[in-house]
C-alpha cells in the first residue's frame, strides 16, 4: 500500500513563497508520477502540476504557470511543490497524489492520496 504525507502548508502574505513537501512510503517511489492538486473552499478539486516518474516532464495548470514549480527526489521518495509569488486566489487544501504510470490532469487518473496541507495566502 503506497501512503502519501503532505507538509509545509501554512499561512502566508500575499507574494511571498512556501515550498510544500510529500513523502511517499514504499519502496517503487520511482515508478510512479505524482501530481499536485488543491481544492479551496466551495470549489472542487483543481489541477497544479504533475511531474513523471523520472522527473523529465512536468506540466502546470495556467494559473500558476511561471510561479509553481515541481519537482522530485526519488532517493528521498519526495515530491515537493515550490510556490512563489502566492496569491490570494492560491488559498486552498494541496494534495498530492500518485499513479504508476502517466501522469494526468484529472484526479481520476490517479490511485493514491494525501491527507492535503493547507495553504492560506493573506492580503
Amino acid at each position: 500500500q503506497v501512503q502519501l504525507v503532505e507538509s509545509g502548508g501554512g499561512l502566508v502574505q500575499a507574494g511571498e513563497s512556501l515550498r510544500l513537501s510529500c513523502t511517499v512510503s514504499g519502496r517503487t517511489f520511482s515508478r510512479y508520477s505524482m501530481g499536485w492538486f488543491r481544492q479551496a473552499p466551495g470549489k472542487g478539486q483543481e489541477f497544479v502540476a504533475f511531474i513523471t516518474s523520472t522527473g523529465t516532464s512536468t506540466n502546470y495548470a495556467d494559473s500558476v504557470e511561471g510561479r509553481f514549480t515541481i519537482s522530485r527526489d526519488n532517493a528521498k521518495n519526495a515530491v515537493y511543490l515550490h510556490m512563489n509569488s502566492l496569491k490570494r486566489d492560491d488559498t486552498a487544501l494541496y494534495f498530492c497524489a500518485a499513479v504508476q504510470g502517466l501522469p494526468a490532469v484529472q484526479p481520476s487518473g490517479y490511485d493514491f492520496w494525501g491527507q492535503g496541507t493547507q495553504v492560506t495566502v493573506s492580503s
